[in-house]
């Protein structure tokens, strides 16, 4: 209900969000700006409950054929090009990346022939899988940032959550000594067990052990999940989150979106608040100026697809402008920035006259302030903004993939 209220009150519309199974085997990206990269590895050694992402059990012979259809999406998509384009970012997610690290290298310099990165490569790490040889040959490959899902260092909360502490400590320190430009822990708040004490133990245990970020997300509980426990009540959450908050500012933390901090001039490690991107890999998904897109969720579909020379977009949403500036608003509000200058070159439409009442009603509710012609999300703001993506996770999100999990190829799927 709260998800529909705010599309129709800010999409002016009661029209829903519609993605339809139209295909096209071109993409216009050329002329989008400030453009990202995104690869999907789809591959784990086991699977973590709590996890809702595309991911299969890792094997090798299928590993390689996905490795060959992915730089062939690639070259696909890179062909279109006249010449180099500048993008500002790579990120490898999961699943697990390391299990194809030694592919990793392979998919860069594929990447490299048609684009040039400007700020850096990401990728996911699980625990496990961090050991000397692997940093290394990640180093090798150009990775200069990694994300590391730890979720937590006390075993009565990784428990919970399926997993078991195999040295984690341990490792964070060895990705310390690697030397990368950015290191990200990621941690789960409002598991079952879990009290103020013992998140905030995480946190401090993250940054003096070497992670320069680290980013915070709330325990949520996915329908297709296989979670033995349940999601602490939002009332607990609330506290969790302004524990956070309070704590990173007392020890001089600075809060870089709403779930992250960081450690002052140090990198930001975001696959997500990109005004622009390009998505490779089985369930990866574009973001461009008019459309959203996003790829099968079936590996063996996806693969059927590229063999036969075509994009494996599954479904397509054709942005209206109201819905393309509902989905701007909505990541740079969880950055805790809105620049109207920005908006407007992204949009093509100036946020004033778009939404001028509603950024009236913001500021006089005390969710954001004014700033030399920026707004920024207030503590205020951020923790109503925590409670809208949860609710837009579960109508939204959980919706999606549920179906997208099953049905390789679905006709449409209505959001409303």
């Amino acid at each position: 209900m709260l998800t529909s209220l705010i599309r129709i009150c800010l999409s002016r519309s009661f029209k829903p969000f519609e993605f339809k199974n139209t295909y096209s085997n071109n993409l216009n990206f050329e002329n989008e700006q400030d453009l990202g990269l995104y690869v999907h590895i789809p591959f784990c050694r086991s699977f973590c409950s709590f996890c809702p992402y595309c991911k299969v059990v890792y094997n090798e012979d299928l590993a390689k054929r996905y490795k060959i259809a992915l730089i062939r999406e690639i070259q696909m998509v890179g062909s279109q090009l006249k010449g180099e384009k500048r993008v500002t970012s790579l990120y490898f997610g999961g699943g697990t990346p390391a299990l194809m690290a030694d592919c990793l290298k392979d998919i860069i310099d594929c990447l490299n022939k048609y684009f040039i990165i400007q700020n850096g490569i990401g990728v996911e790490l699980h625990p496990d899988d961090i050991c000397q040889s692997t940093l290394k040959q990640l180093k090798t490959a150009g990775v200069t940032m990694v994300s590391i899902g730890i979720q937590s260092f006390n075993q009565q909360c990784l428990s919970a959550l399926g997993r078991k502490d195999t040295g984690f400590l341990n490792r964070l320190q060895l990705v310390h000594r690697a030397g990368f430009e950015v290191v990200d822990v990621d941690l789960i708040f409002a598991i079952p067990t879990q009290t103020e004490e013992v998140l905030l133990q995480d946190i401090e245990i993250a940054f003096t052990n070497g992670a320069t970020q680290i980013s915070t997300y709330p325990f949520i509980d996915f329908t297709f999940a296989n979670n033995t426990y349940k999601p602490l009540s939002e009332k607990e959450k609330k506290k969790m989150l302004k524990a956070i908050v309070d704590y990173c500012k007392k020890t001089g933390r600075e809060r870089t979106s709403v779930w992250t901090f960081a450690k002052a001039k140090t990198g930001k490690y975001s696959s997500i608040t990109r005004d622009s991107f390009l998505g490779f890999g089985v369930s990866a998904t574009t973001l461009l100026r008019k459309e959203f897109k996003i790829n099968t969720f079936s590996i063996e579909a996806y693969i059927d697809r590229i063999c036969r020379n075509q994009l494996p977009t599954s479904l397509t949403l054709s942005f209206t402008l109201r819905q393309r500036a509902i989905y701007y608003l909505f990541w740079h509000a969880y950055s805790l920035l809105i620049d109207p200058n920005k908006f407007e070159k992204i949009i093509g439409y100036p946020l004033f006259k778009l939404y001028g009442f509603e950024l009236w009603i913001c500021e006089r509710l005390g969710f954001m302030k004014k700033r030399n012609n920026r707004y920024y999300l207030t503590d205020r703001g951020a923790y109503y903004y925590h409670y809208v993506e949860q609710a837009y996770t579960t109508a939204y999100i959980d919706k999606m993939w549920r179906i997208l999990r099953t049905t390789a190829f679905p006709e449409k799927i209505v959001l409303k």
